[in-house]
């Protein structure tokens, strides 16, 4: 496995990690993904440990905490073996603190996250969404009360606009703060917004993404076929109307293009689409999940290889997207200044 630098930070991270979200499967939501119990979590986790892939991504709101006690469960006696990921911000309860970014909710999340992981400290702790109740110099230093606590390593954010992380990374320096390393983002060859503002950001403010629904939402896993029904089964019979949309013309565009690669390369679509990710700038890892063993093992196999030039540009030019507002008015200036 190979292991890249979390943003500006000393600490390395697979490229591959292992999302939990396929497990405990407590509601219809979640059970869409995947219904894991702690005895198929533990044979995933084994999988993932054998293939180098040491980092395991989760959030209290995954099955409402139980995917988080899984996991705490699963990794049992070899806590020092594993880095833990986790998120906190959204609702978790039905009182008017229950969520956000306030003091009294990071400290309340944090140590019920601890809790249900059954461990004393979280590897990398991340914002699940921007709280625009809360201002961004109570939420960092109660992260930087929780660092110096020990309670938590490293602070990351996800789903942050590129003025949410560039104020926070801003209020950071000025107070002294502890710092964004990573952005846990939707990227996808089906979804290149994050590349638009985030990506350059990162780069600029050396912020690593972690990345999350490679597949574009379920979208890329081979079994979705212009002109056929959705096979039996699919999350997006749950969650096709909720997460990121792509309209038919452009997601069957990509399909074709990445079906012509991969038969280039004798790999499978889902292959491509990680592989694809594995080249692109800011990327420290991609946050792979699995129903089931021959699923993981497959979506292993997609580090190892890589494409070539040629493959990567093909990929590039089928899946490339009209920038928005200013982006497209910026192009041509930086297409200049490059000259």
């Amino acid at each position: 496995m190979e292991y890249r630098q979390l943003g500006n930070s000393g600490l390395k991270v697979p490229l591959l990690s292992f999302g939990t979200g396929t497990f405990g499967g407590a509601n219809e939501f979640f059970k869409s993904w995947g219904s894991s119990d702690i005895k198929e979590a533990t044979r995933l986790i084994d999988i993932c440990l054998e293939a180098g892939i040491n980092m395991f991504d989760s959030a209290d709101i995954y099955s409402n905490g139980v995917a988080e006690e899984i996991l705490g469960k699963a990794i049992t006696g070899r806590r020092d073996k594993v880095l833990i990921s986790t998120k906190a911000t959204f609702r978790m309860g039905t009182g008017p603190n229950d969520l956000g970014s306030s003091r009294i909710y990071l400290l309340k999340a944090v140590d019920a996250s601890l809790k249900r992981l059954g461990t004393d400290y979280i590897d990398i702790f991340q914002l699940h969404g921007f709280d625009f109740m809360t201002p961004v110099e109570e939420t960092l230093s109660t992260l930087g009360d929780l660092v110096r606590s020990g309670k938590i390593r490293y602070i990351g954010c996800s789903n942050f606009s590129g003025w949410h992380l560039m104020k926070s990374l801003a209020a950071s320096e000025k107070y002294r703060l502890p710092r964004y390393v990573a952005h846990q983002a939707y990227y996808s060859i089906i979804g290149r917004e994050y590349e638009q503002e985030l990506l350059p950001l990162a780069l600029d403010q050396k912020v690593g993404a972690i990345v999350w629904s490679p597949l574009g939402w379920g979208r890329l896993t081979g079994k979705i076929k212009q002109g056929q029904p959705l096979p039996k089964v699919s999350r997006l019979h749950v969650t096709g109307n909720v997460g990121p949309q792509v309209s038919d013309e452009y997601l069957f565009r990509v399909i074709d293009a990445i079906e012509s690669v991969a038969k280039e390369c004798e790999k499978t679509i889902p292959q491509i689409a990680l592989n694809w990710l594995f080249h692109k700038p800011t990327v420290s890892s991609v946050i792979i999940g699995a129903r089931d063993e021959e699923q993981l093992r497959q979506n292993i196999s997609s580090f190892g290889w890589n494409l070539s030039a040629a493959q990567m540009a093909k990929l590039d030019a089928a899946s490339a997207i009209e920038p928005i507002y200013p982006y497209w008015h910026q192009r041509d200036f930086i297409k200049d200044r490059n000259v």
